[in-house]
């Protein structure tokens, strides 16, 4: 099943102040649309995503986004929320995917549980949608009250909202009218639509204290997360190890199916320990021979990149390098200097140091090298 995310950026925001688009404010020190984007790509299933952005905002859009990998060529926006919808849609054609997320740019705190429930909620409908249920007492009036409005049945409607692409593309080239969201689009082509669980934390940024809010509930949902890495290789034939990306001459190389980059391979199962993601040979098989001899920056960068997806910040990497010979001390900020260029991240938060097993274990012996890391990432 083929996933695509849709948002929609092409509005203007006057309500939220700021003198800018809302989308493009700051978020405790991401932009709103980022960390949207961000939040999509964060779901495994989520193949790439499409946003729709007004023709003001080619710049503004390029500054928030430029490192982020999964994204398809953006495009421009209509005049009506529907017009932009369908031009998003008609965007995704290219890509073909079986379902699409439609995804306010305003609703920065979608969390990844929601998103899966849309998903599989579409196994069986043709569309589906998080929301609340309504809890407050409705009255109808003005400035005073006139009468009391049933609440029951009633429900706050979120985004995303996912549709099989085939109908709901239909379903907005069909309409006649204006709709308030893309539900009442795909309710008027006569499609089955299912609610699912929302969350208050989904809110949608309107106004300027939705801002203030919105940064609570950041700090409120901080994750936090730790990730041990391990990994050993033996010594064979050659003139130099490959350590941390830098090649140290030495009487011996190391074996392994890439160029058994052992302390590089460590702080990449790191990172995708602290995100659950598995191990490096599960996203990389020694069994698959496109790998063979494969420089281990490309699975360094590959967890750098999910982290990324995740909406995780690397904050610290510490890596052990454990071995008898080579000598690792007049390396190490070489090391240093080629992972923080790999992660991204600056060289005074990765450490690499290096120890020996006092003659002890296979390592004593010189029959290899070990390795073991850390990782911290952090998720505001």
């Amino acid at each position: 099943m083929k996933v695509a995310g849709l948002i929609v950026a092409a509005g203007r925001g006057k309500r939220a102040g700021g003198g800018i688009p809302k989308q493009y404010r700051d978020l405790n020190g991401q932009t709103v649309l980022r960390r949207s984007v961000m939040a999509l790509l964060a779901h495994e299933d989520v193949g790439a995503v499409q946003v729709v952005i007004h023709s003001d905002d080619v710049n503004e859009y390029e500054a928030t986004v430029n490192d982020i990998s999964g994204l398809l060529p953006v495009c421009i926006g209509g005049a009506e929320r529907h017009n932009s919808v369908l031009a998003g849609l008609n965007a995704l054609k290219d890509f073909s995917p079986d379902i699409v997320l439609i995804h306010d740019a305003a609703r920065p705190l979608v969390s990844v549980s929601i998103i899966k429930e849309v998903i599989n909620a579409l196994k069986t409908h043709a569309g589906a949608f998080p929301a609340l249920p309504v809890v407050d007492a409705l009255w109808r009036g003005g400035n005073t009250i006139d009468a009391p409005e049933a609440r029951e049945g009633l429900w706050r409607a979120q985004t995303p909202q996912g549709f099989r692409f085939a109908d709901i593309l239909a379903a907005h080239e069909n309409l006649t009218t204006p709709a308030l969201d893309d539900v009442a689009v795909a309710h008027a082509a006569g499609l089955n639509v299912a609610i699912t669980q929302g969350a208050e934390d989904n809110f949608k940024i309107t106004n300027p204290e939705d801002f203030a809010r919105a940064e609570r509930a950041l700090k409120d949902n901080m994750d936090i997360r730790t990730g041990n890495g391990f990994d050993v290789h033996k010594f064979g034939d050659g003139n130099h190890v490959t350590l941390c990306g830098i090649d140290i001459p030495h009487s011996h190389g190391l074996v392994g199916h890439s160029d058994a980059d052992v302390a590089m391979h460590t702080v990449t199962d790191a990172i995708f320990g602290a995100l659950c993601e598995g191990d490096i040979g599960q996203w990389f098989p020694p069994a698959d021979m496109q790998w063979k001899g494969a420089a281990s920056d490309i699975f360094l960068a590959k967890a750098v990149e999910r982290a990324a997806a995740r909406g995780f910040t690397i904050t610290h990497i510490d890596c052990t390098i454990i071995c008898e010979t080579p000598k690792i001390g007049p390396h190490a900020l070489a090391m240093r200097e080629r992972m923080a260029q790999i992660t991204g991240i600056d060289m005074d938060r990765i450490s690499v140091k290096a120890t020996t097993s006092e003659k002890l274990g296979f390592t004593g012996r010189g029959e290899g090298i070990a390795a073991t890391a850390t990782a911290t990432l952090v998720k505001i």
